[in-house]
């Protein structure tokens, strides 16, 4: 049975703004966290889930309705936001926070984004996203998020695949290996390396990417607190590393790494 507007599926790609994965971390001069003054871009885990949200609408025409993109952070964000409707998304959502506001957390996070579920008329039926932000590395949004709204998750994912029944089949990356798990929709996803490569925004999508809907809305008005709960008391970089020395053979070693308090 063919599908009908009604019950097409909408996807929902939560993407943070980071700082840039080719730029070397800093700490910032008070030691209260790195210094963000440098190039920023798109998650890469994030780029991915969006990239795989593009991938499933090619895949299953009649089955994916739209795909709205979302972040939660300061007027910067908006880049980012724009980043991904120039890589096929359809619409965005912006939870727009001061510019000095403080880092938000995965709880408040998982809450601004449940909140914007619930504010959506027609629904949501998965939500795809990165696994993890390369600057918390915390990994844990996705999960309250499906906690939260009371669905199904599949973390992890390296291949995802669409059913005409309502459920996902997907491949989570787990110790040593792999497993397929079927989760019925709504659900959470969390994107890992393996699931796909991101592709390049093209001029003219960039171009047409200006014209695409971009809503903005505050976190007083989702009813969100993203205060944070817990307080960066000190941020400091790991000790330099030295260089190493040369033995001559294993009793030497041996030798050394007593020495060193280390067997």
């Amino acid at each position: 049975m063919r599908p009908t507007p009604a019950n097409l599926l909408r996807v929902l790609v939560p993407i943070k703004r980071c700082v840039d994965y080719a730029v070397k971390i800093r700490v910032n001069p008070s030691q209260t966290g790195i210094d963000t003054n440098v190039k920023h871009s798109m998650n890469p885990f994030d780029e991915i889930a969006v990239e795989e949200a593009l991938r499933l609408r090619e895949r299953h025409k009649d089955l994916i309705k739209s795909i709205k993109v979302l972040t939660i952070g300061p007027p910067k964000s908006q880049e980012t936001l724009r980043t991904a409707l120039a890589m096929g998304a359809d619409e965005a959502i912006h939870v727009e926070t001061p510019a000095d506001a403080p880092h938000g957390e995965p709880l408040g996070i998982a809450k601004a984004i449940a909140a914007v579920i619930a504010r959506e008329k027609d629904g949501v039926d998965i939500v795809i996203m990165g696994k993890q932000a390369i600057d918390g590395d915390e990994g844990q949004t996705g999960q309250m998020v499906a906690g939260l709204m009371g669905w199904g998750q599949a973390t992890f994912a390296s291949s995802v695949t669409v059913n005409e029944g309502g459920t996902l089949n997907v491949n989570t990356e787990i110790d040593g290996g792999a497993e397929e798990v079927k989760v019925r929709m709504p659900a959470v996803i969390t994107t890992d390396l393996r699931l796909n490569t991101p592709r390049y925004a093209s001029l003219p999508n960039i171009m047409k990417a200006k014209k695409k809907p971009l809503t903005k809305v505050t976190p007083e008005e989702l009813g969100v607190d993203l205060k944070p709960i817990l307080e960066t008391i000190k941020v400091t970089e790991p000790p330099k590393r030295v260089g190493g020395g040369k033995v001559e053979n294993v009793d030497e070693l041996v030798a050394k790494l007593k020495e060193a308090g280390i067997v």
